[in-house]
């Protein structure tokens, strides 16, 4: 199975769009991924259904984060490597669908969606493209990690 079928599975199983994309990409974290799902499990819903940057676009930088990621504060090199590929692939995922903006994806005017989640039904997914998004998201990072002989 790719990398996006298993990121639009973990979703129409229920997990949230940064915790599919996470768990997506669990053998490349070497993190234990019950503990990897409760991290991004926050970033749901564009941040805790706040409908800001889209969740399979956090879960994808988070994995990106564990890869690439950087853990001394003086290595401005490593620190400027991360942020341009942060950046790049922010930028590719907004290519190919517009924004990284969750309430914007989803066409939202209102925003202002409350904190109880909804329940996931044929219906919810039939309006979402969530799933494609975690796909998209999935797609993206498979490619920059193979791309740099990271995977």
């Amino acid at each position: 199975m790719t990398k996006r079928e298993l990121g639009e599975n973990y979703f129409k199983q229920g997990y949230n769009c940064a915790q599919a994309v996470t768990l997506a990409f669990s053998e490349e974290l070497k993190i234990d991924s019950e503990y990897a799902l409760k991290l991004v499990s926050g970033f749901g819903g564009g941040f805790g259904r706040m409908r800001e940057v889209c969740g399979a676009v956090s879960g994808m930088i988070f994995v990106l984060n564990s890869v690439i990621g950087y853990s001394d504060n003086s290595d401005n090199f490593k620190k400027m490597e991360l942020y341009k590929n942060v950046q790049l692939l922010m930028n590719k995922f907004k290519e190919k669908n517009g924004s990284y903006i969750c309430g914007e994806l989803l066409g939202l005017t209102n925003k202002n969606c409350g904190y109880v989640p909804e329940k996931r039904t044929e219906e919810y997914y039939k309006k979402r493209p969530c799933d494609k998004l975690c796909g998209d998201a999935c797609e993206i990072l498979e490619e920059f990690l193979k791309q740099n002989n990271l995977f």
